[in-house]
This record gives C-alpha cells, structure tokens and sequence, in this order.
C-alpha cells in the first residue's frame, strides 16, 4: 500500500513536538541543578505536578489504545450495553487518587520513596516481596505495551496508507526517545498534550460521524429498525450481568491499584492540585471514555454489516475515521488514538525500567554498602528504558489480535497483584508479610492458569478467580504468619 505523505506530515510534526518537550525539559532539568537528585528527579519529577498536569497524565496513563480502538469496535458490534458497562470508568480517577493519593504522597515523604515498590518494602519489611512486584510489573506491562503498539501501529496504517511496520517503528521509536531522554517530568508534560489530542480527537470524529450518518436520531432510528437489540442493556445476549459485574471489577475498583496509577500519588505537589486533579481527571476520563464507546455505536451509521467482513473490532474506529472524515483531518484525529497509545507507553516505561534499576539493582547496591554514582545509574536507567521499548517492538513486529483483550488481560494480573497488597496493607494494621506474598504469588499465578485454560465460573471474567483467590490467601497468610515489626507498623499507623 502506497502512502500519502500528506497524511503522515501532522503526525510527525506531533511527534517531532513531543520529542522537543522531552529535550527542553531534560535542558532545564540540568541547569536548574534538580538533576543533582537524579533517581527522584527522573522518575517521579521531584514531586511538583500541579493538578492540571497530575489529572491529565493519570487520565493519559489510563485511557489506552484499546480504549479508542479496540473498546469502540466492541461497542460498534454489541449497542449500548458496552457503554453502560464503560460508565464506570468515569471514577477511575477519583477511585485512585482519593483512596491512595494523599495515603501514598505522605509516606513517600515521610521515608523518600520514590516507587510504589518502595512503599511495599517498607511496608512488609521484605525485599524479595519488593523484587516480585518488580518481576510481575516488568510482564505484565510488556504485554500491555504490545497492546498499545500493535493498536497504534494498525490505526496508523489504516489512515495514512503506510505499512503497519513504518507506523511502528515511526511512533514506537518517538515513544523511546522521547521516555528515555526526559523522564517522568517528560512524560506527565507529554501525557497532558496526549489527553488534550485525545479530546479533540474525539470530537471531530463525533461531529463528522453524526455528519455522514444523517445525524444522531437518523443513526438511531436506523439501529433499532436493524438491530434492536443493540438500544437494549442487555443487547440481545451479548451483554449479560455476569460481563457487567466483572468488567466494573477488571476496569472500575480495583484499576485503582494499577501501579502505572498509584505512582502518580507519589508525584503531586500539594493537596489543592490533588483535589483539583480528581475533580479535572473524573470529567475528562469521563468525557473520553464514554464519548469514544458512544462514538463506535453511532459509526453503525457509517459502517455496516457483520463485524467478520471488517476483520474484527480493531479494525472498526480506522474504517470509520477513513470513511467518514476528510483526509485531510483524518492523519490529525488520528493523532488523539495515537497519543493514548503514546502516553500509556511512555509511563509503563517509565515504571518498569524504575522497576529494574530503582526496586531491585540500586537497593541491591545500597545492601552490599555501595552507592553507584548518578552518572552511571542515569545510564543504566535510560538503557532499561530502551531495552524495555525494544523489546515490546519486536514483539510486536507479529502482531497479536483483540488488542483489548491482551490488555484486559494485563489489567487483571497486576490488579490481582498488587489490589490487597496495597489496599490492606496501607489501611490495616494486621497485614503481614506472610499473608502479602501469598496474595501476590499464589493470586497471580491462579490467575494466569485460568487465563491460559480458559477456565472461568459461572461464566465469569478470570479477574474474578484472581481478586477472590488473592484476598483468601492475603488473610490466610496473615492471620498464620509472623506478626509484622512494631516499629514498622508505628511508622505506617501512629498512634
């Protein structure tokens, strides 16, 4: 397929403006002396976000590719019971900074954590619970990042008529760099402007979809004399209360203890921009995930047919985009799906290489009396970063499909992970841990057997089996383990 350099021409220049954010921000780092910190500095932006900021990357860091592409393919096929099941992402936000936020941000103070892992070792006094998590972070968020590059790489092919492979290699090396020059700082400023493209993507797709389909009642009408179904919660079947249940379990409750999330309570300045981001956060994730599922819905009005003849739901939102947008605009509204592949790249990046080089070598180091010079651990830091990005690349050089049920997938093995290890242990007294390495290992690991089996109860999601088996093991492991240290527990619930 021959491409329009026409089409491509926005995307680079987007691309070229966030590669520029990164250096300014790294430039600036360097000669206002914060780089003098650099293991704070880089991954979490010497804690000063404001609101604004600390919203708009929560909400970018949360809202994926298969949030614009994959979800809306669904919801294309399915009706608005996909959108009333996407309504609970709107507390998302709200859910993760206002249960963990203030919680995470004074113990981060109060002991200099610069990790959620380094919260979870202090918390257990356990550094081989401390590397598990960084194993489990590392997996489970390559599997995200091949979700994000596949579902990027397929929409930029689809719009500008350029190779799936040139899509992944142009935004997937941007990604890269840009990550591993400017760090968190770099990548909370780049998550605005992506929440901002997300947005606009957004509504110049609704406005031209409305436009090709006649408007918004023609579009219904037409769908209820077709498929009545699709108007119903329940659509014909397709969405029963089981999937309701478990998917506001996997995407609503217990997302708020993603680490790609909770790393954000670490990062915010005060209280006031902690408020003013779950205020801000809620309406734009909000905004973005319902309209976007509202907007594969009405795409009916633009695309129709059976879901096989379009070679599935993730090749749904770009059909849409090249049918009813001008080419003209359509290389620039694709720019908001891309940016949400960009930014939940760039921060599971950013957590995983800090995963590597800050949870396990640096605290390995500082065991055996050794301090490694800021010089070598920016380094080794920004060379994790790569190899993270390089190796999610090639995996998806053979791209998988259903990109939004590899990301589900992800989802609920960290959820499984690290749900009752931070929940109970930030908010109970009597967790120990016995009961936390039980929950993670054993929890995790059920879940990842009934995945591969396809083994579910009741025809529920797998998050269910994870989460139940997870909280079991947690008590069991508690109440028969070794009580934690005294002085740990005063540290975390003073008197």
């Amino acid at each position: 397929m021959n491409g329009d350099l026409g089409q491509l021409l926005p995307l680079l220049g987007y691309m070229a403006f966030m590669i520029g954010i990164s250096v300014f921000i790294r430039y600036q780092q360097q000669h206002s002396g914060l780089m003098n910190n650099f293991v704070r500095t880089y991954f979490i932006g010497n804690r000063d976000l404001g609101g604004f900021v600390l919203a708009m990357t929560t909400v970018a860091t949360y809202s994926s590719v298969s949030s614009f592409v994959g979800g809306p393919g669904v919801a294309w096929n399915v009706g608005f019971g996909w959108v009333y099941m996407a309504v609970v992402q709107v507390t998302a936000v709200f859910l993760v900074l206002g249960i963990f936020g203030k919680r995470v941000a004074l113990l981060a103070r109060k002991f200099d954590a610069v990790t959620v892992i380094d919260i979870i070792r202090r918390r257990y006094d356990s550094n081989l619970l401390a590397e598990l998590s960084a194993f489990i972070i590392v997996i489970f968020f390559c599997a995200t990042m091949v979700a994000q590059f596949v579902g990027g790489a397929k929409l930029f092919e689809a719009v500008t008529g350029y190779s799936y492979v040139t899509g992944l290699i142009l935004f997937g090396l941007m990604v890269v760099v840009y990550t591993t020059i400017g760090g968190f700082r770099a990548v909370a400023i780049t998550d605005t402007c992506c929440a901002v493209m997300m947005m606009v993507g957004i509504i110049m797709l609704v406005y031209y979809v409305l436009e090709s389909g006649g408007g918004y009642y023609n579009i219904i009408a037409d769908i209820g004399s077709r498929h009545p179904e699709m108007l119903e919660p329940l659509s014909g079947g397709k969405m029963p209360y089981g999937l309701y249940l478990t998917q506001w379990i996997l995407v609503g409750i217990c997302t708020i203890a993603l680490p790609q999330s909770v790393v954000r309570g670490l990062a915010f300045k005060n209280n006031k921009s902690l408020v003013r981001a779950m205020l801000i956060g809620t309406f734009v994730v909000g905004f973005m995930n319902i309209g976007i599922n509202l907007t594969g819905i009405l795409g009916q009005g633009v695309l129709s047919g059976e879901l096989t003849q379009y070679g599935g739901a993730d090749n749904i939102i770009p059909r849409i985009v090249v049918t009813a947008m001008p080419s003209t605009l359509a290389s620039i509204a694709i720019i908001g799906p891309l940016a949400a592949s960009i930014s939940t790249i760039s921060s599971l990046l950013l957590v995983g290489s800090s995963a590597i080089i800050k949870d396990v070598y640096l605290h390995r180091q500082e065991r055996k009396g050794k301090r490694p010079a800021d010089a070598k651990l920016r380094l080794l830091s920004m060379l994790a970063t790569a190899f993270l990005g390089a190796l999610v690349f090639v995996i998806a050089l053979t791209p998988p499909s259903l990109i939004w049920l590899i990301n589900m997938f992800a989802f609920g093995g960290l959820e499984t992970a690290f749900f009752w290890t931070l929940l109970l242990g930030l908010y109970w007294r009597g967790a120990n841990k016995t009961g936390a390495m039980l929950s993670m290992f054993g929890g995790t690991l059920l879940y990842c057997m009934a995945q591969g089996m396809g083994f579910k109860i009741m025809g529920l999601h797998q998050i269910t089996i994870g989460i139940t088996c997870s909280l079991v093991l947690f008590l069991m492991g508690s109440y028969f383990g070794k009580k934690e240290n005294p002085d740990v527990l005063r540290d975390f619930f003073p008197e």
